[in-house]
């Protein structure tokens, strides 16, 4: 039984240890990185994964019971949210930068849906007027 509880410990320790190594590459990434969607990819993939390896130690630590019932909805709340903010968020530098072809290679047919849709806002903020 003792070594049972040693096997969790360790367990939940390399667990907790590897999601801090993500996100110290997080940070480094996002440090690294010059352009803000090469950041928010970084930023992004280490939330998602870090917490998510994190999230998983805290719960091989805490066994079975309500606590880690709970820590696993934060896990999956948590993979559904992070990636659709961080899309919208970069959906939203893609639009509205007129220089995205200067930091990243962007091909004719999304820099014709983005000039599409710029000229779609544009409309929209004339008919507010």
């Amino acid at each position: 039984m003792q070594i049972l509880k040693w096997i969790q410990f360790v367990l939940g320790i390399g667990m907790l240890l590897a999601g801090m190594y993500i996100f110290a590459l997080q940070v480094f990434g996002v440090f690294k990185f010059k352009y803000v969607l090469n950041r928010m990819h970084s930023a992004a993939m280490g939330d998602t994964l870090g917490i998510g390896i994190s999230l998983v130690g805290l719960m091989i630590l805490s066994g079975w019971n309500f606590v880690t019932l709970k820590m696993g909805l934060v896990i999956v709340f948590l993979w559904c949210a992070s990636p659709v903010s961080s899309h919208l968020i970069s959906r939203l530098e893609a639009t509205t930068n007129p220089y995205l072809d200067k930091y990243c290679s962007v091909g004719e047919e999304m820099k014709e849906h983005l000039e599409k849709e710029n000229e779609e806002n544009e409309k929209v903020g004339e008919e507010d007027e």
